[in-house]
Order: C-alpha cells, then structure tokens, then sequence
C-alpha cells in the first residue's frame, strides 16, 4: 500500500499547534488588559496583571521552542481563542458597572485558561511523544505557570466574586 504524500505527521500538527498557540498568546496579550481594567477587586485586578506578565514570558518561551526547532517564530490565526476573547470582551460589556463585574471577568479569565491549559498539555504530550525533552521542559513551565493562573482565578471566584456577583443578584430580585 502506497503511502499518501500529502498526510502529515505528528511533527506537522506539533509545528502546527506551536503556531496556533503563539498566535493565541500574541491576542491574550492584547486582551488581558481590558480584563485588568475592567476588575474593581483589587486582588482580581492584580491576579490579570500578573498574568499578562506571564504571558508575555509564555510567548518568548515558544520562541525558544522555535528556536530549539530550527524554526522562525511564526503564528496561524487560531479561531478558537479569537472567539474565546470576543466572548469574554462582550460579558465584560454586558456586566461592566453592574454587581457581577468581577464575577464576569473572572468568567472570561478562565475561559481563556482552560483554553490554554489544553493546548500546552497537548503540546507537552506530542514533545514527549517525538523525543523532544528541552522543547517538553520550557512547555511544562507553561503548563505549570496556567494551571496555577486557573487556581487562583478559582479561589478569587469562590472567596469574593462569584459571590458578590450572587448576593448581587438576589438583591435585585428581591427588589422587583
């Protein structure tokens, strides 16, 4: 049986995903900001802050990883964030000044942490898969570094905001 020139390999959807998420960190990049200005909690504010320094420190690992390839940075336009960003820009506008603000955002926050979770996880796994240990490493110290953004994003949610977003709520309800 032939083979069929034009499948692609695992290190094509590697390659292919590294840009994907390159591209995706570039557009958080530009978002995290707004959800920054958007939190009153002043903890919230700082946990997005932070993250966009992070950020900013995830995107010159895939250069590395680039780099460690043999390859010059380069990003695909990743609809999948794209839409995860919109989404999160329109709840901010929806609840901007109203009692579920913070709840809101951290909403969005984490919507766009469990998509980066998933993608450096599947990342991680090909890197092993293909052999790739120093390319695994500086993925993992991603990985890392979203899962503990999600944590905290958690806490805030279940400690303040959620909550006051709820009491909120209720309030006007009770008001009608």
């Amino acid at each position: 049986m032939a083979t069929n020139p034009k499948r692609k390999s695992l290190q094509d959807l590697f390659v292919h995903a590294l840009k994907d998420v390159y591209y995706a960190e570039k557009a958080i990049a530009a978002a995290l900001p707004r959800m920054a200005a958007k939190a009153k909690h002043d903890e919230l504010k700082a946990a997005i802050e932070t993250h966009l320094e992070e950020t900013r420190v995830h995107a010159q690992r895939l250069e590395k990883v680039f780099d460690q390839l043999g390859l010059e940075p380069a990003s695909v336009k990743c609809e999948a964030i794209d839409g995860v960003l919109k989404e999160g820009d329109e709840i901010l506008e929806d609840f901007a000044d109203g009692p579920a603000c913070d709840a809101g955002v951290v909403f969005a926050a984490q919507a766009v942490e469990h998509y980066e979770i998933t993608r450096y996880g599947s990342l991680l796994a090909w890197a092993k898969a293909l052999k790739l240990a120093p390319v695994a490493d500086l993925l993992k110290a991603t990985l890392d570094e979203e899962y503990i953004a999600d944590d905290k994003l958690t806490r805030l949610a279940e400690t303040r905001e959620n909550r006051q977003g709820i009491v909120g709520k209720a309030a006007a309800i009770r008001a009608a």
